[in-house]
């Protein structure tokens, strides 16, 4: 979080949504993300995260986070420890410390329950974007998120996003990693087709923005 909004330190701010597709164009800023959850539970979790600047491995279904890691293990350049708390509201403590990266990788490899996923930067209309890839057993899901450094409200909502995924919990990273998508793909999309999509009208006003 920003150092010009102490008060909001350890909290972090996003919605979230699925994606159908992921646009071409969007695929130009990737980094190759493997993550452990050492705990997961009613919400609260604790992560180690491992990441490759400009690294698109491509994932598909057979991407295995721990082969991936084997695999590009000198690439990762960041890697940090971070705790959070359950998302309310699109709201969520998080407080998050910087780790050796090959310290990182070697917790990452010894333990945890592992995912492993692509994500893409954009700025998209008066936002920054990322867009999550995830490969593996969470394959072919893709959420996108928007993140601020306070609540995320009047939001432009880019036209490949499907529905609203903030704060369902099937969808945050450390219960996939735990229930992969791919074990109930099939029952979501019978529950999305019966619904046909939602956005959240409790966060101001949301428009569409063309992409």
């Amino acid at each position: 979080m920003s150092d010009e909004t102490p008060a909001y330190r350890d909290f972090e701010f996003e919605r979230r949504f699925l994606v159908r597709a992921l646009p071409p164009e969007l695929r130009d800023t990737p980094a190759l993300i493997v993550q452990s959850y050492f705990l997961s539970d009613g919400g609260f979790a604790l992560r180690v995260r491992v990441q490759a600047s400009g690294v698109d491995a491509r994932l598909t279904a057979s991407s295995d986070p721990r082969d991936v890691l084997d695999r590009y293990q000198d690439a990762f350049d960041f890697a940090a420890v971070t705790v959070k708390g359950p998302s309310v509201g699109g709201t969520r403590y998080e407080a998050e410390r910087q780790l050796e990266p090959s310290v990182g990788v070697e917790l990452v490899r010894r333990g945890g329950a592992r995912i492993v996923k692509t994500r893409f930067a954009a700025w998209l209309g008066a936002d920054g974007w990322v867009i999550d890839e995830f490969g593996g057993t969470n394959h072919p899901l893709l959420v996108a998120e928007c993140e601020r450094s306070g609540p995320v409200v009047d939001l432009q909502i880019p036209d490949f996003c499907v529905t609203e995924l903030t704060d369902d919990r099937r969808f945050s990273n450390e219960s996939l990693a735990i229930e992969p998508y791919g074990e109930w793909a099939q029952v979501y999309a019978r529950e999305l087709s019966a619904t046909e999509g939602t956005f959240r009208a409790d966060f101001g006003d949301n428009t569409t923005l063309t992409t």
